[in-house]
């Protein structure tokens, strides 16, 4: 095998989009021989994802999971196999309904629910520890000012929150669901950030307004712009902190809010095109942060590098902005670098009076990579090679190279 081969394949994603590529990327591992890398990020703040990160702080794991349960193996001849079941159970979502989701996670925890069917003693009762473990917190952390809501939550994510709480460490709880999944050893799930902490994104838009957290980046909201003197900041903050939860006093409000119930489906147009993105801590202050160490192994060691479908500025740009990131991706010994668009143009990538086209994607991913690097300047020049093959027309090597399909 040549050491070309062995290089692995680098994938940064976030979550239920690239999942329908999944099957597409293991068939290119096989056929390469080599591992295959997912970089997902860990800023996403809606969905049950919110209510988790409210009452225990941490990362956005959802993505993360989603991916790792997608991973699971197939086994088509056998619909009852303990595979199959796992799958169903860290996927399965409770009730939209509070008292009945509480109901029922409750007889999931007891072990009386039917989605424990198929699946061993062994990994039942290990699986159950960790459950039991999170409920456990659940039960501590209740204060008559904040109950932990069950509305819509995923048992894959409560599990992975378990795990980390138990461990110590997101790594080994990745690790555990990873095992209990089956995924194959050449195939890892790397969150962009190894971390215990929470970490948001705001964006800024052309016309100066400043929109934070994921969710109101990617959903249609009220703007987030960052006004201390306003009233209602003010007032919004006292209740908040009235509140004891795992947010630091002075935490903005929107940071706080719970986004269990939103729809992905709606799609109003930002009112300006997104210009740069950032990490910030509670209070809305810009903070720089280094990748995963993991990432950076992975980037080091890869023949190819993918920039998958979703959502270009909470699944893509958050991984690449981190500190170490840009270096890497700049290597010129990387020969490729792919990016696949989307059939359609997002939120993010609007407004719909002026979308993006394919460079504009480019430039943005270009961008990301040059202030990971600590270059605050606008990317004036880059050179494309589009299409593929060596010796196309237009194609130039150096850094900022890019493929896209």
């Amino acid at each position: 095998m040549s050491s070309s081969k062995s290089k692995c394949i680098v994938v940064f994603s976030g979550g239920s989009a690239a999942n329908n590529l999944v099957d597409v990327f293991r068939a290119v591992r096989e056929g390469k021989k080599c591992p295959l890398s997912y970089v997902i990020p860990i800023s996403d703040n809606g969905g049950s994802s919110s209510e988790l990160i409210r009452v225990f702080g941490g990362p956005g794991i959802g993505d993360v999971r989603s991916r790792l349960v997608r991973l699971i193996p197939d086994d088509p001849d056998h619909d009852d196999s303990e595979k199959a079941a796992i799958k169903i159970f860290f996927n399965h979502r409770l009730p939209k309904d509070q008292t009945a989701a509480r109901l029922e996670w409750l007889h999931i925890v007891e072990a009386s629910h039917d989605l424990w069917t198929n699946i061993s003693t062994a990994k039942k009762e290990l699986m159950r520890a960790i459950l039991n473990t999170v409920n456990f917190e659940i039960v501590k952390r209740m204060r008559p000012s904040s109950t932990f809501d069950f509305s819509g939550a995923s048992i894959g994510n409560l599990f992975l929150t378990g795990a980390r709480l138990y461990t110590g460490s997101f790594e080994s709880a990745i690790y555990l669901l990873s095992s209990i999944c089956s995924v194959p050893n050449h195939t890892s799930v790397l969150p962009a950030i190894n971390t215990n902490f929470t970490h948001h994104i705001s964006a800024g838009l052309a016309n100066g307004t400043i929109i934070t957290g994921q969710n109101n980046i990617s959903h249609p909201s009220e703007t987030t712009a960052l006004d201390s003197l306003s009233p209602t900041s003010h007032e919004d903050t006292e209740r908040h902190d009235a509140i004891e939860d795992a947010n630091l006093p002075g935490t903005l409000p929107t940071l706080r809010k719970q986004y269990i119930n939103f729809s992905k489906a709606d799609e109003d147009d930002l009112p300006a095109r997104i210009q740069r993105l950032w990490y910030i801590n509670p209070y809305g202050q810009e903070i720089r942060l280094a990748a995963n160490p993991a990432v950076i192994t992975a980037l080091k060691d890869t023949q190819a590098i993918i920039y998958s479908i979703g959502s270009l500025y909470t699944s893509l740009i958050p991984s690449l902005i981190l500190k170490g990131v840009g270096e890497a991706i700049s290597n010129p010994a990387i020969r490729h670098k792919i990016l696949i668009l989307n059939s359609t143009n997002d939120r993010e990538t609007g407004p719909s009076s002026n979308p993006y086209s394919a460079l504009d994607f480019i430039a943005a991913i270009a961008k990301a990579c040059g202030e990971s690097r600590g270059l605050k300047e606008e990317v004036t020049k880059h050179e494309y090679r589009v299409g593929g093959d060596d010796g196309e027309e237009g194609s130039e090597g150096g850094e900022g190279e890019e493929e896209y399909a």
